[in-house]
């Protein structure tokens, strides 16, 4: 299952959710026809195993290995944000990019929510800013969603309003 969800990560996050076909699913994922209707019979079910696996390998970008405290730990998360956009995601956010090909889909938006607030309340906990989710997930989307047109300078101005969070809440 992980070889299917990886192949068809890596297929809607080049060719986004409309454009691939079964064929282009099925040769993405590596397997036959049969297994991969086995495994996840509809496209609905493709495209949350893609994303299931995706939200895997983030949190495992953004936190393995991370020191924690304050604005340095909140800046080494920005950073890593930059570079999964820079080699990931170029184009912006898959979760969210989901959402909108199939919107009326509750399970591809509680993937949404499920990855935002998972990404919020581990931040919120590593730089010590329990409470400030809201804020937290605010700046860490506003980045994913603005390096399309920004690349750099929305990670730069991610870290200038992590640093008014982090002395804020230290009055």
């Amino acid at each position: 299952m992980d070889k299917i969800a990886a192949g068809l990560e890596r297929a809607f996050a080049t060719e986004g959710f409309a454009s691939p076909s079964v064929d282009d699913l099925r040769d993405a994922a590596g397997v036959s026809l049969r297994t991969l209707y086995k495994y996840v019979p509809s496209r609905s079910e493709m495209m949350q195993a893609a994303l299931e696996h995706r939200h895997q390998r983030y949190m495992t970008m953004l936190f393995e290995g991370l020191a924690t405290g304050g604005i340095a730990a909140f800046s080494d998360i920005i950073d890593r944000i930059a570079v999964w956009m820079r080699t990931e995601a170029s184009h912006g956010c898959l979760f969210h990019s989901a959402v909108a090909a199939a919107p009326d889909d509750q399970a591809l938006r509680a993937l949404l929510e499920k990855n935002k607030n998972d990404v919020a309340t581990k931040t919120a906990q590593i730089t010590g800013l329990e409470g400030a989710e809201v804020e937290i997930s605010i700046i860490l989307d506003g980045l994913t969603q603005s390096w399309p047109l920004y690349g750099d300078q929305a990670t730069a101005g991610a870290k200038r309003l992590a640093k008014i969070l982090v002395e804020d809440s230290a009055l």
